[in-house]
């Protein structure tokens, strides 16, 4: 059997479970989630290890009208990622009828001349009719190579999707060590986990206002791992919000972010976060540089 190995992007509209649908795959946990849409700010890859194959998964942020710059570059990120892959997954889900905005993205795939699976995802939140209605819906959307429904949260014909994705790749060596599952940074790993902790019960326009940078690490004999980070709003009526009455949201989360670093470094963690007020970032170029975008 020839070993195969290339990459595949996941795209879909914000919210389309293409996160926990990488994560589902590559057996680990790569990506942050959130119910919030643009979760995902950049191309993430995580890499599926298989005696023939290697799969490198690039799960991208979700395509959507933008309204900021930050918008702009994130879309860009997608188009820039599509170029450059062997195969598409176009994931869709099942319990939200198709829109205008995957009738977008199905033309600007059909464009590509690429193979692209449509990828009915969520089925565990659909009804069986609902999910056969939803098959024929994706399927009219354009020419794919397969559809296929998928649950990644019950592990539902997730097996079935990575067999897909692998067979339209080209045959080649593995092209990352077969012990890697991500080749993350890690502090860009441990921003998105801190910022994944404040994402949780805030809502209106502060999800998209929230960015986090590592300032510094400093690993100590105890092993015990300090963690310096900022979370960056864009208006200052937001700090009180993100921090809480007398600290307690911030202290909250703190303490869940730090259970997910500690599982990534291996170790103890002391997590110093700061808040801080950069107006408008989403629509400054020079701080969209500045905070990594």
């Amino acid at each position: 059997m020839r070993h195969r190995s290339g990459f595949c992007c996941f795209v879909g509209r914000p919210n389309a479970g293409k996160s926990t649908l990488t994560n589902a795959l590559v057996g680990s946990k790569i990506v942050i989630t959130s119910e919030q849409p643009q979760t995902t700010r950049r191309a993430v890859r995580g890499i599926v290890n298989r005696p023939d194959a290697q799969l490198i998964i690039v799960d991208t942020p979700g395509l959507h009208r933008p309204r900021t710059l930050l918008g702009e570059r994130l879309n860009d990120v997608v188009r820039a990622t599509l170029a450059d892959v062997d195969v598409i997954g176009f994931c869709v889900p099942a319990d939200q009828k198709v829109g205008p905005g995957d009738r977008f993205i199905a033309a600007e795939l059909a464009a590509l001349n690429k193979p692209v699976i449509a990828v009915v995802t969520k089925t565990d939140l659909a009804k069986r009719d609902q999910i056969a209605a939803q098959l024929v819906a994706v399927s009219e959307l354009g020419e794919f190579t397969d559809v296929v429904p998928v649950s990644a949260t019950a592990g539902d014909q997730t097996d079935l999707l990575a067999d897909l994705l692998i067979a339209q790749l080209p045959a080649g060596p593995a092209l990352y060590p077969d012990d890697m599952t991500t080749d993350e940074d890690v502090e860009a790993r441990i921003a998105d986990l801190i910022r994944e902790a404040a994402l949780d019960g805030v809502r209106d326009e502060l999800p998209h206002s929230i960015a986090v940078t590592v300032e510094e690490m400093q690993p100590r004999d105890d092993a015990l791992t300090f963690v310096y980070a900022t979370l960056h709003l864009e208006r200052s009526s937001q700090k009180g919000i993100v921090i809480g009455a007398k600290g307690a949201r911030l202290k909250a989360i703190g303490t869940r972010a730090r259970a997910g670093i500690e599982d990534l470094l291996g170790g103890r963690v002391h997590l110093d976060l700061h808040v801080a007020v950069e107006a408008d970032w989403q629509r400054n170029p020079k701080k969209l540089d500045r905070l990594g975008f």
